[in-house]
């Protein structure tokens, strides 16, 4: 029989636990477009379904390496995410405000 994963990390070293942790944080932070839409438990046929278009667009946006925001902005909303598109500078960091109306001025 297969362990659980809680039981198995509770055999962990605490020291070991906090590297996981930090680990799957890390993971977590940055990941390609179809991977954060299978982390959300969602097929590209389901992500079509809410976007009213067909699973190969799925497919082909999750390829894609240059998009528009909209296009962007669409596919994490549909996933139930928010976007924000955010400058770093070695002295501060900068949210982009000029996108933020972006979706609702494509849907007015």
């Amino acid at each position: 029989m297969a362990n659980k994963f809680s039981d198995l990390r509770a055999k962990m070293a605490p020291e070991a636990q906090k590297r996981a942790t930090a680990m799957a944080k890390s993971m977590m932070a940055e990941m390609p477009l179809n991977e954060l839409r299978q982390a959300r438990g969602l097929s590209q046929k389901m992500l079509a379904e809410v976007l009213h278009v067909q699973q190969p667009s799925i497919a082909k946006i999750e390829k894609r390496t240059d998009m528009y925001l909209s296009t962007l902005r669409s596919h994490i909303e549909a996933m139930g995410g928010e976007l924000d598109v955010v400058a770093r500078f070695p002295d501060g960091t900068v949210k982009i405000s000029n996108f933020s109306d972006l979706g609702k001025a494509a849907s007015a």
